[in-house]
């Protein structure tokens, strides 16, 4: 018999399983549209902080939409689960075709290129990836390249911030980068290039640059930037491949210097199946031949985000997690121009005896609480043609006192901005109630 979630997917064979999650084909019975599922079992995050990665997950996936990043469709969650619904990428892991023997320099040329395309996509979002490997690379029916798992991934700091570096010890130990050993606060993109590196060494080489049975040993080697070339490569990569794997990340190659070096440039003169092209901004944006592009200052909004900035349906306590709390924020929709809300806050701040300074971008303003207890920061950003979201976190101070203040006394004030999504149906499975995101 086959299992039906929710009335509209088809649950057929287990395609992979982990500590947390396992993996299932699935049939979209509505369009017949066949998608992977990944479930995660939420008990068996009790007492961890992986929940807070899941959230964070979400949050970065459903913003990211290229054609070599594996797409993130919609969330499903019940009181003990929790479901991906992803796109269904049938030809396996990279790690799988490199493990068979070594590329070609052409052959990793093209797979390389993909990957730096996915890369420079998502750094241009704000968002840094942190486990790059070929085991987090899969390949579709027609052998392109797709980024997978964004569960230890990263989003860009306030740039308002002084402290502008991560501090986050993550990764697979092969491929961290040595300023992630130095425990001294890392550049996230940087980090990703480097992994590029070991991943764009490895498919040309067929092993690791930096291993070692001992882990001490072989973080001593990567610390000290100590590898060599097989005599195979040409000098082109080897040079490229140095620039890569350059210990000071301040010299380390960038996604402009990478485009531009001479043997990523030898792709232009092939039959390639990416195509890479360069800004005029120090963020670059590399998109797939035949892809179009999706304009940086505004994003689709799907179920997920819209559900988020509902009244009518708080998910918050399906992913409390007491262990690991959330920064919380007070968000909401609009459709009323931003020059209107932040006129709005403002008057309503100033009867509440609050402060607002604004500064250079007209997008965002600092919320001073009364006596200066708490510090906002409120900033507007645009989802669709017609709606903005208004978020409001805490900068210093008591983040409580922010939440009731917001809550009680600006709130109020702001009833004829906020737009209210249409009513979301909830779908209640037997014995198990799941919601649809």
């Amino acid at each position: 018999m086959v299992e039906v979630l929710l009335g509209k997917y088809e649950v057929g064979r287990l395609l992979g399983c982990g500590a947390f999650a396992k993996v299932y084909y699935a049939r979209n019975i509505k369009d017949g549209q066949s998608v992977a599922i990944k479930v995660i079992n939420k008990k068996k995050l009790s007492g961890t902080t992986l929940m807070s990665n899941i959230k964070r997950e979400i949050t970065i996936m459903r913003r990211l939409h290229h054609p070599s990043i594996v797409r993130l469709f919609e969330v499903l969650a019940s009181k003990s689960k929790i479901y991906f619904i992803l796109e269904l990428v049938k030809g396996g892991e990279l790690f799988a075709k490199v493990a068979k023997g070594r590329f070609s320099e052409d052959l990793a040329r093209n797979y390389f290129g993909q990957l730096l395309s996915a890369i420079a996509y998502c750094h241009s979002r704000g968002v840094y990836h942190r486990d790059l490997k070929p085991e987090n690379l899969l390949l579709d029916e027609n052998g392109n390249l797709k980024v997978s798992d964004f569960g230890l991934s990263a989003l860009k700091l306030d740039d308002n911030t002084n402290n502008h570096l991560l501090q986050t010890l993550c990764g697979t130990p092969a491929y961290v980068a040595p300023e992630i050993l130095a425990k001294k606060g890392y550049d996230g993109a940087k980090v990703d290039i480097w992994s590029c590196g070991i991943i764009l060494y490895v498919l040309t080489a067929g092993y690791l640059p930096f291993n070692d049975p001992n882990l001490m040993a072989m973080y001593k080697k990567i610390y000290k930037g100590e590898y060599r070339c097989p005599k195979w490569m040409s000098s082109d990569l080897k040079r490229l491949l140095s620039r890569l794997l350059d210990t000071n990340p301040a010299t380390r190659f960038s996604v402009d210097q990478i485009i531009r070096d001479p043997w990523l440039a030898k792709a232009k003169d092939q039959d390639s199946t990416f195509h890479l092209t360069v800004s005029d901004e120090t963020s670059h944006q590399l998109d797939t031949a035949g892809s179009s592009s999706t304009s940086s200052s505004s994003c689709s909004l799907n179920a997920f985000d819209l559900i988020s900035f509902s009244s009518g349906l708080d998910l918050s306590g399906l992913f409390h997690d007491p262990f690991n709390p959330i920064v919380h924020s007070e968000r909401f929709l609009s459709a009323e121009p931003a020059s209107k809300i932040l006129d709005q806050i403002e008057r309503a701040a100033s009867s509440e005896n609050a402060k607002v300074k604004r500064n250079k971008d007209a997008h965002a303003v600092d919320l001073e609480g009364p006596k200066a207890h708490f510090v906002a920061r409120l900033e507007i950003t645009p989802l669709t043609d017609q709606l903005l979201v208004v978020e409001a976190k805490t900068k210093a101070g008591d983040s409580a006192s922010f939440t009731l203040f917001w809550t009680n006394k600006i709130r109020p004030h702001l009833s004829g901005l906020l737009y209210e999504p249409p009513p979301l149906t909830i779908t209640h499975a037997a014995a198990d109630a799941s919601i649809v995101l």
